[in-house]
């Protein structure tokens, strides 16, 4: 959803009057919320992979009256094509897939080599077939106030002096995608315990599937420094809502993540990140950030996009040594 939002700049840059509406997952409303452009969402009523072609089609006729003009179809399935079909809409842009030519009207073919990131992607679908994308599109950035970071630092008691929190780093260990996109824990708790050791406060930042790595990190960092974390470390691990993890973010001086969603959380803040990639690649979703390293391995075997490892070794990311990430974290610090 992140990167939809180059989407939304652009059609609000190109069409100054247009009002956008996003349908989606429940999710995804705290992002949606903090992107101006959007002028309106709309709860998507159906679970990732169900059909309920029944119900798609009343959902979709109770849209007909509101007078929508275009849709623009991220998801390449045929079932998110049916909705704007139902309502009525006459315009229904997206890239051919799932023979959705049936139900799309302005179905395009991708050529992967003209537009090889994702945001590019979807950018291209804010123009007609075939114009040329401009040559910068507007990276995603997300609105965040100082009352709403001042709220999150208070209610999870992280201090400040006088201003924002100073090297304070949001490490991100969660994948949900899946184990060949995480970096050790025993790597994360290494690095952590190195930039502790040296004056930094760590927040271990991620959804309650993550509480058993992040426990994981924060138990060997405290191992490490020979010392109880209190006001060092906040393992805050499945006990943030999204907003408020977003506000979080905003504060920390740095991220280091593995490609996940909270990568582009903080690349969306336009916090600097170091990004750790694995089976996945960021010649196709690289962290948007105005600063960032990407850390990788130069082994053959990735990038495959494979959720496990297909060998079990995970060398990839095992062979991300700790000191590079020190090294990437102190190098975007000095900037």
């Amino acid at each position: 959803m992140l990167m939809a939002q180059s989407l939304f700049i652009l059609l609000k840059r190109t069409r100054p009057d247009c009002h956008i509406t996003v349908l989606a997952p429940a999710w995804t409303k705290p992002l949606l919320e903090r992107m101006p452009e959007v002028d309106e969402s709309l709860v998507l009523p159906f679970d990732h992979g169900e059909l309920k072609l029944g119900a798609r089609r009343r959902f979709g006729k109770s849209l007909a009256s509101a007078g929508y003009t275009h849709a623009i179809v991220l998801p390449n399935s045929f079932k998110s094509a049916l909705i704007p079909r139902f309502a009525g809409i006459k315009q229904r842009i997206g890239w051919r897939g799932e023979a959705r030519g049936l139900l799309l009207n302005d179905c395009r073919y991708l050529d992967k080599a003209k537009y090889p990131r994702m945001v590019e992607r979807f950018a291209a679908l804010a123009f007609p077939a075939n114009k040329k994308l401009p040559d910068h599109i507007p990276d995603p950035r997300l609105l965040v106030t100082r009352p709403m970071v001042d709220k999150a630092l208070a209610k999870f008691g992280i201090e400040t002096t006088g201003g924002w929190p100073k090297r304070l780093i949001a490490i991100c260990p969660g994948a949900e995608f899946g184990s060949s996109k995480q970096w050790p824990a025993e790597h994360f708790s290494m690095t952590s315990a190195k930039l502790v050791a040296d004056g930094w406060r760590v927040v271990i930042m991620g959804s309650a599937g993550d509480a058993a790595i992040a426990q994981e990190i924060y138990e060997g960092i405290e191992k490490r420094v020979g010392h109880p974390l209190t006001d060092c470390c906040f393992n805050l691990t499945g006990k943030t809502s999204l907003a408020e993890a977003i506000d979080l973010m905003a504060a920390c001086t740095l991220a280091l993540s593995n490609d996940s969603g909270l990568m582009h959380v903080a690349s969306a803040v336009d916090l600097p990140v170091v990004a750790l990639y694995g089976s996945t690649s960021p010649d196709f979703t690289p962290p948007l950030a105005s600063i960032s390293r990407v850390l990788t391995t130069p082994i053959d075997c990735r990038p495959c996009f494979d959720r496990e490892c297909r060998f079990g070794h995970k060398r990839c990311m095992t062979e991300i040594e700790p000191h590079r990430a020190v090294a990437a974290v102190l190098e975007l610090y000095a900037k």
